[in-house]
């Protein structure tokens, strides 16, 4: 198809080309790209973030090669739950090309069990992470988390501290509840989700059978 469907009709348009990014959004299913774009010129603080990383995608598409590279950043008290990500793109004269999407860190948040979650405590989880990063959420990632994708360094702590007490969701009726990090690096992942020896090269014990138990 040519044009974009109706599902995709009002995504906007950027400041920046960005013409293969726009062919993902034509054809009968919504679009990740449209998700993107609206919040890369939504009315918040980490927009021009986002829009950054727009454009970077963008670059990846033209020059067939990736422009982000990790790190370390993480939270007081945590090994690891955090994916850094710092961009290396840079314009014709050496300088970053977008500098608001210099750094995109992804935060990994355990689930509640069973993977159930209310109405309420989504939109919770959505407002607490559209106010402290670029509200771009991933249900769930490899490792069975929650990933809250876009913030900087500053960002990780100030969202996990957010996400991690119990007064910011003591109006939804549930006793002591908050989020706590998840894993990555060495850190242990979710349970549920965890292949062990299968996979990983810092397995220390039978993975398998403790799930099967």
């Amino acid at each position: 198809m040519s044009e974009k469907t109706k599902l995709n009709a009002n995504i906007p348009e950027l400041d920046i080309p960005t013409p293969n990014l726009d062919e993902l959004e034509k054809g009968p299913w919504p679009s990740y790209v449209g998700s993107l774009k609206r919040i890369s010129v939504a009315d918040n603080k980490h927009s021009k973030m986002m829009r950054g990383v727009t454009g970077t995608l963008e670059q990846s598409f033209v020059n067939r090669r990736g422009y982000w590279k990790g790190g370390t950043v993480g939270v007081i008290g945590y090994g690891g739950g955090i994916i850094p990500r710092f961009s290396e793109l840079k314009d014709d004269s050496g300088e970053t090309m977008y500098p608001d999407a210099l750094e995109f860190h992804t935060i990994r948040i355990m689930p509640p069990a069973g993977l159930h979650y209310t109405s309420d405590l989504l939109r919770k989880m959505c407002d607490v992470w559209g106010e402290t990063g670029t509200g771009l959420i991933c249900m769930h990632g490899q490792s069975g988390d929650i990933l809250l994708q876009g913030t900087d360094s500053d960002g990780v702590q100030v969202a996990f501290n957010k996400l991690n007490d119990t007064e910011t969701f003591k109006d939804l009726g549930v006793e002591d509840f908050c989020f706590d990090l998840g894993g990555a690096g060495p850190a242990v992942r979710t349970s549920a989700s965890c292949v062990g020896a299968a996979r990983c090269e810092q397995s220390c014990f039978d993975e398998g059978d403790l799930l099967q138990a």
